[in-house]
């Protein structure tokens, strides 16, 4: 089970003379993955634990306060997905002005040196931290040896797109995909479908009225793809942490948009009308929304009717691409 430090507690719990690898892993995308992957082949190998050090919140959220940061992957479900990936012990850095003002040798002499004392260090060849970004992987490399830790570094990831070219796999491009509704390319990125994480919560009975309940998610903490609607499949649980985990994955139809009828100013409605019976039975459990593909964009339709007989088709598409689909 992997143990969880933050920098409130004694630091001297973390394991010295370990496998380190640090950074946001917001998504813990392909390219995270490599380097997890890389970091715990090398931990086996020395028989020494892997440390993975991140920070809470994001840094953008105080380097830039003015600037909106929507992550891929709150600290839960990183917890998870880090786990999965073999982490020992996550530590937890909390984000301050202090700490990311401190100088590239700075920050490796507090935390590195004094606190984790680490054998190896694996990061990605594009890895920046310190003051500004200041320090690259070969800023890294001369200081592990100055300092005595082995630096390595893995290289970037390319995922093939869509489109039919590959590109480097990186969070900001993910956050451009799910933006754009490109979620199939986003889920390439990932190597799972991309996943909204809150609470169920009542709709405005629309659904219901209409045919297809709906059950509603309550402003996720999360990037939200673009409106549109889009086949996926939903996950739910009694609490966040269990939703986190590997559960039954039911096919549903999404429905990302706001009302006009109610006027532009009506609040983003983030809806899952699952494809069994009995849906409403969910209300007030945790929900995972998985996307697997977008199907079209928002539209206005006059009547009742026609919106019923569109969702109908929406349906019917979902389930096409969630029988040839793998997820």
């Amino acid at each position: 089970m992997m143990k969880v430090i933050d920098s409130s507690t004694n630091l001297s719990d973390i394991p010295k003379g370990c496998v380190l690898t640090i950074g946001n892993f917001d998504g813990v995308h392909i390219g995270h993955q490599e380097i997890l992957i890389a970091a715990k082949r090398i931990a086996a190998q020395k028989a020494l634990e892997l440390i993975v050090m991140t920070f809470q919140p994001h840094p953008v959220t105080i380097l830039q306060p003015k600037k909106t940061c929507e992550i891929l992957t709150p600290l839960v479900l990183k917890k998870h997905l880090l786990a999965e990936f073999g982490a020992d012990c996550l530590f937890v850095l909390k984000s301050s002005p202090e700490l990311l003002s401190l100088s590239p040798h700075d920050f490796v002499q507090q935390f590195l040196v004094k606190n984790i004392q680490p054998n190896v260090v694996v990061e990605g060849e594009n890895f920046k931290f310190g003051s500004g970004r200041r320090g690259n992987i070969h800023t890294l490399y001369n200081l592990g040896i100055e300092k005595g830790f082995e630096v390595i570094a893995i290289e970037s990831k390319a995922a093939k797109l869509s489109i039919g070219r590959s590109v480097i796999v990186s969070s900001t491009m993910i956050r451009n995909m799910l933006e754009s509704g490109r979620v199939a390319d986003a889920a390439v990125a990932l190597a799972r479908p991309y996943r909204l994480i809150g609470p169920v919560v009542p709709g405005r009975g629309k659904g219901k009225k209409l045919g297809f309940p709906t059950l509603n998610l309550e402003n996720p903490q999360q990037l939200v793809p673009a409106e549109g609607v889009y086949a996926g499949t939903v996950e739910l649980a009694d609490s966040i942490k269990e939703v986190c985990g590997e559960r039954e994955r039911i096919p549903a139809v999404f429905s990302i948009g706001r009302t006009e009828t109610y006027g532009s100013n009506y609040p983003l409605a983030v809806e899952a009308h699952l494809l069994i019976n009995n849906a409403e039975q969910f209300t007030g459990r945790w929900m995972a929304m998985g996307f697997i593909e977008r199907i079209r964009g928002q539209q206005k339709f006059e009547t009742d009717k026609e919106l019923s007989k569109q969702i109908a088709k929406d349906c019917e598409k979902a389930k096409q691409i969630l029988t040839t689909e793998s997820f």
